[in-house]
């Protein structure tokens, strides 16, 4: 069968969740493939060139996925659906958050969301400047977020040995506050990040003054 960016990306992203970011090679994607490695480096340079093009379909799967109907008329309210659209997709791939920090979108999908965005927001009495502050904090905190999230839970149905809270509670038994501390920085992912992204906006406004 014929190979395309397309199926080497599609195929990048279901071995990524077996295999991780660190054993994603473009060796491997062309043995699950059944061909050539260097037969994927006519469509792509390196593996960077692939994780942009996997970072592509993740935020499109998004766009499909996660975010459907229309956007939210409030600019809190876009931040919000789309930074909680964010880290579910995230979540759906081992190594989610590390595949997409950094990456370079190939196409311009996302300019549009973006552009209505930016309306939004200056719409409300943001200059340009203090918009993309705003969202790239809000993004920042997603992004770190997920990937502290991915350390201790690499799948959502899955957790490395060394993080059981009742054992750091036992072993920090002499600092109570602190071994206490654990049930919530080592759980209740979704509610601490929902609190989180509300404390980011409840800052942008009162930082820039605008409800």
């Amino acid at each position: 069968m014929k190979i395309d960016r397309a199926r080497v990306a599609d195929t990048g992203l279901r071995l990524l969740n077996e295999v991780g970011l660190d054993g994603l090679t473009l060796r491997a994607i062309a043995r699950e493939l059944d061909v050539k490695a260097p037969a994927l480096y006519w469509h792509f340079k390196d593996k960077q060139a692939l994780l942009d093009e996997m970072a592509t379909v993740m935020y499109r799967r998004m766009l499909d996925e996660d975010l459907p109907g229309p956007a939210p008329e409030r600019w809190q309210d876009q931040l919000v659906a789309y930074n909680s659209a964010l880290r579910t997709a995230l979540l759906r791939y081992r190594d989610g958050a590390k595949v997409y920090s950094g990456a370079r979108f190939t196409g311009t999908d996302h300019a549009d969301g973006l552009e209505s965005h930016l309306r939004t927001m200056a719409a409300a009495g943001f200059e340009l400047w203090q918009a993309v502050r705003a969202g790239t904090t809000a993004y920042a905190y997603t992004m770190g977020f997920v990937t502290e999230e991915q350390g201790v839970q690499p799948m959502p149905d899955e957790r490395r040995d060394g993080f059981d809270i009742g054992e750091r509670a036992d072993r920090m038994a002499a600092y109570p506050l602190a071994a206490a501390a654990g049930a919530e920085i080592f759980a209740r992912y979704d509610e601490r990040f929902e609190d989180g992204l509300r404390l980011i906006v409840a800052g942008i406004e009162a930082r820039y003054g605008v409800g």
